[in-house]
């Protein structure tokens, strides 16, 4: 998936369009993620031993990855992604656009033996 925890995006689909916020949680098997400040629903809570008033609890749904992409501060909106080998053989993600690094993906890789 192209979305990581605490990546920027930007809502491209549905009632929270232009906004931007910040990912909480990936989902990766569901392709969904948890944006901070989008999607919020009303959950009804009756009381109980730990809510003991109970009433409207307001919380984030997940969105399709398909909805969302990451945002460039350089080009200050939301944008397509490419992948490229970095320094010390870690892949790093970058800018369609302005061709700008966007943060690396896993660990470096082993030198294989000649």
């Amino acid at each position: 998936m192209h979305i990581r925890k605490d990546d920027t995006v930007q809502i491209i689909t549905g009632d929270d369009a232009p906004s931007t916020g910040r990912v909480l949680r990936v989902l990766p098997d569901e392709g969904k993620v948890v944006v901070e400040g989008i999607n919020r629903v009303y959950r009804h809570m009756r009381p109980s031993q730990r809510n003991r008033q109970g009433g409207r609890l307001s919380k984030e749904m997940p969105v399709d990855a398909s909805n969302v992409l990451l945002f460039c501060p350089t080009c200050r909106k939301g944008v397509r992604i490419g992948k490229r080998p970095g320094p010390e053989g870690r892949k790093e993600r970058f800018c369609k656009k302005c061709q700008n690094g966007l943060g690396f993906i896993g660990s470096a890789r082993k030198k294989q033996k000649a």
